[in-house]
């Protein structure tokens, strides 16, 4: 709870300094209406898109943290930060913020580019968590110091690949599968994986009034993986059945995974990478 209440009043703070959104502003400019804005450019406080590295100094407590911020012709960046937010629960909690005028295009700060800063923190990390900017997290358990080990989106140590509930579900998070996504069959040897899924789609599921019933009407995909140390990696998808989209990818997949599946009714999910045979 007290994690929450630190980070909850600096997110009051951080927001207090970003401004306020002129009613009626459209088209990303900050005037009424559209309107092209006058005035001086608004500098306000903000946190980078992505934090992207982190490195570990000798002493194991000062921490280089690489981050993406705004770009342009012209000085997009003031006061960039990192700061300790919490330290408790075996975790230490980093906020990075800096100033910038990007939020108005006409500061030409439109692109992006990689910036660093540094923060001491009061004790050496150890096998501590560090995370940084709410959800993003780093470890030195596996790490090729001084570069931290950047985590995935099941943690540090996700479950192993195999045949088992939770490792499909990883491997359905890296396949970019819709959301509200469900299983339709896995067929599975420990190294190579196949995966039929499918989502509702149409209108909203429990509108009586709709035809087809989005509850009813479903679109379905079949993806291919490959077991790595950091989880299951795509190799392809198909809507075709047999190992020909797949083999042709990766030739080493086993037919006795492929051999017999039939082709799927219909996909509109994007191939890794796209195959022939599914135009």
């Amino acid at each position: 709870m007290a994690v929450v209440a630190v980070l909850c009043a600096l997110a009051v703070l951080l927001l207090g300094g970003c401004g306020t959104r002129v009613a009626g502003a459209t088209n990303g400019t900050n005037g009424t209406n559209g309107a092209t804005p006058t005035g001086p450019v608004p500098w306000t406080t903000m946190e980078p898109s992505a934090v992207t590295a982190a490195q570990l100094a000798a002493d194991q407590r000062t921490l280089t943290l690489t981050a993406r911020v705004p770009h342009g012709k012209h000085p997009c960046v003031r006061a960039l930060k990192a700061a300790l937010a919490a330290a408790e629960q075996n975790t230490f909690w980093v906020q990075i913020t800096y100033s910038s005028p990007s939020g108005d295009r006409r500061s030409g700060c439109t692109g992006e580019a990689t910036a660093s800063t540094r923060i001491v923190l009061p004790e050496p990390l150890g096998d501590q968590k560090l995370i940084v900017d709410h959800d993003t997290q780093f470890t030195t358990d596996g790490a090729k110091l001084p570069a931290l080990r950047l985590c995935g989106e099941l943690g540090c140590h996700p479950p192993a690949t195999s045949c088992t509930v939770s490792s499909y579900e990883q491997a359905m998070i890296a396949a970019d599968a819709p959301e509200h996504s469900y299983r339709d069959a896995e067929h599975c040897d420990g190294k190579w994986l196949v995966i039929d899924f499918s989502w509702r789609t149409g209108p909203v599921c429990g509108d009586t009034t709709a035809t087809p019933s989005g509850c009813a009407s479903r679109l379905g995909d079949r993806v291919f993986f490959r077991a790595e140390p950091a989880g299951w990696k795509t190799i392809t998808s198909s809507s075709a059945g047999g190992c020909t989209a797949v083999r042709r990818a990766e030739p080493e997949f086993p037919k006795a995974l492929c051999a017999t599946l039939p082709p799927l009714a219909t996909s509109l999910h994007p191939s890794y990478p796209p195959s022939s045979t599914d135009k």
